[in-house]
């Protein structure tokens, strides 16, 4: 018998891939990221960059905005106590008022008009106001359903019930990335819905949002499991080919698997990231000012390296700053929650600035609704306020935005919107305008319909972009 006849070959190997990768891990499969195909395999790094779906892309036309940040403060930040304040509700303490349902409850905190815009500040946001001459603060908010549950998968997702790509990885797959070493959406940190605020859903698993839950820590602590115990980069990288041709031998048999697809990319982006990964999350390398300038807070922390994320090509970052369900003594909530975010956000818009990415970064920051301004009913301790999806605040900063401006504004008790009412939907569109892309053109074909952000809904807020 000829021995050589039973030399062992890929074929042999080639059951099924979810087999191989069941018993090659590679160290690697505690990541969930979905990514990109590395360099060199089988063939040049140019090569393989464009056979990948993060390849970078063209917008329709050109954007102002070339990445964006996403500030979530999830809970529903009270918008008269922050940005639209009310100062006549003053004379209706007391009075049972029909109009909202119940006994008003003031504007908490004293407004000063800031900037050469002369834009009302809360006074729990010195920081965030020295900026106000490059944000645009939208009033006019409104959102479809006033539970956390719903309001936040729609401002993610545009959808508060179908399962739907989030907004991050309709941008990503708009756009592509700019790094083929990094993933081109991050999430930092995360809060109520979890991997759904982030996910890719009927996209390709590649435009799925990476989460790195804490960026307190060593750089090796942040992003685990990034490095094999087992195996060198040159075993590791001979690993990547052996799967890449295992992988094509098995295309060549059977109809495509996006989910397996997505899972093998994701090793191949996790081999990239052993390097500039861990550099990009280890904010010891920035100098101590820069550090003091967005303190020493696991909040401050997300805002720098949603910076160094932006530097280094990533395109969409979101920065999960929750906390703000304050049914009961809003004011003392407020001022802590307030202070949490002051200092790191007025750094990041500082640095930014001076940098000069404002230019072409995106900085959006709201929650996912906002509150009632009258007493929350079921409130015990201090007064509070209930959720409210009528009318709510967000601003928009860089990225081509008209700064210095107060946009929309409500009725006298901040409880329904009365000029320019902005549904989550025109923020979206407003978004992807901002990056070049018409959102009614921005679609996907699945199960035979054209999908998009936007569903069927939304248009750019003209009054808001330069």
């Amino acid at each position: 018998m000829d021995i050589t006849q039973h030399q062992p070959s890929p074929e042999d190997f080639c059951v099924t891939r979810r087999q191989f990768l069941n018993r090659f891990g590679m160290g690697f499969g505690a990541l969930s990221l979905a990514g990109l195909f590395g360099q060199s395999l089988g063939g040049s790094a140019q090569a393989a960059i464009n056979l990948s779906p993060l390849a970078p892309k063209q917008p329709m036309f050109p954007g102002k905005a070339k990445r964006v940040i996403h500030i979530f403060s999830q809970g529903g930040p009270s918008h008269i106590d922050t940005w639209d304040p009310k100062p006549g509700i003053e004379k209706y303490i007391g009075k049972d008022v029909k109009e909202i349902g119940g006994i008003p409850l003031p504007t908490q905190f004293k407004f000063t008009k800031r900037g050469k815009s002369g834009v009302e500040v809360s006074e729990i946001f010195p920081k965030i106001g020295d900026h106000i001459d490059d944000i645009a603060v939208i009033r006019s908010m409104n959102t479809d359903i006033p539970a956390h549950d719903f309001a936040t998968l729609m401002m993610n997702t545009g959808s508060g019930r179908l399962v739907k790509p989030s907004m991050g990885a309709w941008v990503l797959y708009g756009l592509g990335a700019e790094n083929q070493n990094l993933p081109g959406f991050v999430a930092l940190g995360g809060g109520l819905g979890g991997a759904s605020n982030w996910r890719s859903a009927f996209l390709p698993g590649a435009y799925q949002g990476t989460l790195v839950g804490s960026v307190s820590g060593p750089a090796d602590r942040i992003i685990e499991n990034i490095r094999s115990q087992y195996a060198t980069r040159n075993q590791q990288h001979r690993q990547l080919d052996l799967l890449k041709a295992m992988n094509d031998l098995r295309a060549e048999r059977q109809a495509h698997e996006a989910g397996l697809e997505a899972r093998i990319q994701s090793f191949e982006l996790a081999f990239n990231m052993q390097t500039q990964a861990m550099d990009t999350f280890d904010v010891s390398k920035e100098p101590q000012n820069i550090r003091d300038m967005y303190g020493d807070s696991e909040i401050g922390r997300r805002m720098l390296v949603a910076r160094r994320l932006m530097e280094n090509g990533v395109r969409f970052v979101q920065v999960w700053a929750g906390g703000w369900d304050h049914h009961t003594d809003v004011k003392g909530n407020l001022i802590k929650q307030a202070a949490s975010i002051d200092q790191p956000i007025g750094a990041l818009l500082t640095d930014l600035k001076q940098r000069g990415m404002l230019e072409d970064t995106l900085v959006v920051w709201g929650g996912e609704f906002g509150r009632t301004p009258r007493h929350d009913k079921g409130a015990r301790g201090e007064p509070g306020r209930d959720h409210h999806h009528r009318a709510f605040c967000a601003w928009m900063a860089g990225g081509g935005i008209k700064g210095g401006q107060a946009y929309g504004a409500t009725d006298e008790f901040g409880y329904d919107v009365v000029e320019n009412k902005v549904h989550v939907h025109d923020l979206h569109a407003t978004i992807l305008h901002q990056l070049g892309f018409d959102h009614e053109k921005l679609t996907y074909r699945y199960n035979g319909r054209d999908f998009r952000l936007t569903d069927v809904f939304g248009n750019v807020v003209d009054g808001l972009v330069s």
